[in-house]
């Protein structure tokens, strides 16, 4: 009888190490499956930009890019603020981690649009390279972060480019700030390109308008003349919102079309111009080509 228990006990102890044995296997071979399906889903975005939906909460393209996604394409992030995530396309080109605010290329879209269009957003946000503007509130959910810095690749029919940087961009309930200015392209946003024109050639601290909200310095309305929303003053020396001409000069009863004074005059409308957003503490990628932004300034 005694012999009896004791087998029953020992062998109740070698079935629990056992049991333990096993349970710790699984743990170990459960975690190398997430591992492998972490890593087969990053390969899924890294192939398929067009479609990527991000299963981490990121609040702009830079955090995109540093959570390891580095191919330009659309993807979804959540501004701090916002009450639903934003369909964005992330410019990883240039250092990366580049938010697109606005594309001009072709002329595919209309810009003179409505106070509610542009508070919203409009245009194609599904082709790699359709014209958009991403909207006002997106604007300020994005801006309202922290720092951000502001570039402009701008392109005439000629095949020349030019950019035009500036710092601590900033648009607070449609209202513009921005800092300092580096590029070639000029400052035209700022109107201190000339003695005396900045009281109304600046653009600093004006309110977004269109032409049924009018919040510009003019005593008519910038955005009915000029068909474009904008941050006008009275009215503008930058105007990248406006009628797209299929050629550089025009002529028109008002300078209302693609126009980056400082670079091209009003009287020339620009063929591309893309407007984009990064962190000014962001660390450019050093496999990058640092000689991205140099040739995009070189005279041609």
């Amino acid at each position: 009888m005694c012999a009896c228990v004791c087998v029953c006990v020992c062998a109740s102890d070698s079935c629990h190490e056992e049991l333990t044995r096993l349970r710790e296997q699984e743990k170990l071979l459960k975690s190398r499956v997430q591992k492998q399906e972490l890593l087969l889903h990053r390969l899924q975005l890294l192939n398929q930009p067009q479609s990527v939906c991000m299963c981490v909460d990121v609040s702009d393209c830079a955090q995109v890019f540093i959570s390891g996604s580095k191919s330009s394409g659309f993807y979804s992030v959540k501004p701090q603020g916002s009450p639903s995530p934003v369909r964005v396309y992330c410019d990883m080109t240039e250092g990366g981690g580049w938010t697109v605010i606005q594309r001009r290329v072709d002329g595919s879209e209309r810009f003179n649009r409505s106070w509610a269009e542009y508070k919203d957003g409009f245009g194609d946000m599904e082709s790699q390279s359709g014209e958009f503007w991403l909207g006002n509130d997106n604007l300020h959910y994005i801006t309202a972060q922290g720092d951000y810095s502001l570039r402009i690749n701008m392109e005439d029919f000629q095949g020349n480019q030019r950019y035009a940087d500036y710092k601590n961009f900033k648009v607070d309930q449609y209202r513009l700030t921005f800092g300092s200015y580096l590029g070639t392209a000029g400052d035209a946003l700022s109107g201190n390109y000339q003695v005396g024109v900045s009281e109304w050639a600046s653009h600093q601290g004006m309110k977004f308008s269109t032409y049924d909200q009018d919040n510009d310095n003019y005593i008519r309305s910038c955005a009915q003349e000029d068909k474009g929303g904008w941050w006008f003053n009275r009215c503008h020396s930058a105007h990248l919102n406006g009628l797209y001409y299929h050629y550089g000069h025009y002529s028109a009863k008002t300078d209302d079309g693609v126009v980056w004074f400082t670079w091209r005059g009003w009287w020339y409308s620009l063929k591309t111009s893309i407007m984009k957003l990064r962190p000014s503490e962001f660390r450019i990628d050093p496999t990058d080509d640092p000689n991205a932004v140099r040739n995009l300034g070189s005279p041609s």
